[in-house]
């Protein structure tokens, strides 16, 4: 590689880590108790507290439960009940103002499965871990925030490009991983920075990667919503609105036969993002680790609780559904969010040390 050529990959090295550093070390800083945020939760008092009952007490059925969250929120539409494999006696409810509101303006709590009593998750709503995550998820700018973000992260893939492309022959004069210890600071710190985003390279492309298409999400359930679930929902183009709709007591028992062997992750009621206004919609998932990431939708008629389709997930939703735990570390449990952890404490210090080799490197070509 010639000399003109070294020079152009070191600029685009250079100008893309330059403009993306600031918004990754912030990205990196709040990524990282979001890598545990189950666990501070329940440290800070941001998870939900659930009565003790004896195991034998009852549970409430779904429309039961609906009518609980209408109870606790008057005023406002169910959206989605949903449930946590951390919280078996517990309902997620999703509420807000009209059935198709911005998800930043619901309110979601839990619901008691055996008495309906509401439960405040301050986590979901207004505690510290949902202000870490609205930072790293929009910037607290909606859609523009995360377009913005998923923009740095692009910046960062070319910067870890270039920097690899940059790295191979630097390192024909040096033995691998060595680190200079009799030079100046600022080549201890160069070899550092090489040598630990060589090591953090693969991980720092997963989750750049996985990152720009969970910036994406909105873009990417958009195109679903007016692809996929479009033409499932098209026969009710035209039909008349919907006056009333059938209670959703057997909701569970209608999706689990159309789907076997496969259990309920969420439910849309009819008029959100995820349904539409004639059908409820149960997302159910698979009972494997993998599979259980992966969404089916059951479109059930919201008169008659007829199953009307068993939508296949298209491509670009399956990849969604798979960075989604992948970008947190949420695949192999507590060793696998030990090592995101170690290796995004890896990747701040190479955000760092970047950018204090180029303000001394900046000094040193302003000294006459």
């Amino acid at each position: 590689m010639n000399s003109t050529t070294l020079r152009r990959w070191s600029l685009v090295h250079t100008w893309s880590s330059l403009i993306c550093s600031a918004f990754l070390l912030l990205l990196a800083v709040t990524g990282l108790p979001l890598i545990f945020h189950h666990e501070l939760e329940n440290l800070l008092g941001e998870a939900p507290q659930l009565q003790s009952l004896p195991a034998d007490t009852p549970r409430l059925n779904l429309q039961q439960l609906a009518a609980a969250a209408e109870a606790y929120r008057p005023g406002e539409v169910l959206q989605y009940l949903g449930w946590e494999d951390d919280e078996p006696n517990g309902v997620i409810a999703i509420m807000a103002k009209t059935a198709y509101s911005d998800p930043n303006d619901s309110h979601t709590f839990m619901l008691d499965a055996r008495t309906g009593q509401g439960v405040e998750m301050p986590s979901a709503s207004t505690g510290l871990m949902m202000v870490v995550l609205r930072l790293h998820v929009d910037l607290y700018a909606g859609l523009a925030g995360k377009l913005l973000l998923a923009f740095m992260g692009l910046l960062f893939v070319a910067a870890i490009v270039s920097g690899v492309v940059l790295y191979a022959p630097f390192m024909r004069r040096l033995p691998f991983a060595s680190v200079r210890h009799e030079k100046s600071r600022r080549v201890r710190w160069l070899d550092l920075h090489n040598l630990i985003g060589i090591v953090t390279l693969t991980w720092a492309l997963v989750v750049g990667l996985t990152g720009v298409l969970n910036a994406c999400a909105d873009l990417v359930i958009a195109a679903w919503r007016n692809d996929s679930l479009a033409s499932l929902v098209a026969p009710y183009r035209d039909a008349p609105a919907l006056q009333q709709r059938a209670p959703a007591t057997r909701l569970l028992e209608i999706a689990q036969a159309a789907a076997p062997g496969m259990s309920a992750d969420f439910i849309a009621f009819p008029g959100t993002r995820f349904s539409s206004e004639h059908h409820y919609a149960v997302f159910m998932k698979g009972n494997t680790h993998l599979t259980s990431h992966l969404l089916t939708p059951i479109l059930i008629d919201a008169q008659t609780l007829a199953v009307t389709a068993v939508a296949e997930r298209p491509w670009y939703l399956d990849a969604l559904l798979i960075s989604q735990p992948l970008h947190f570390g949420d695949y192999g449990g507590r060793p696998m969010q030990i090592l995101w952890a170690l290796l995004d404490v890896l990747t701040i210090i190479v955000l760092g040390s970047g950018l204090y080799l180029w303000w001394v490197r900046r000094r040193a070509a302003a000294r006459p």
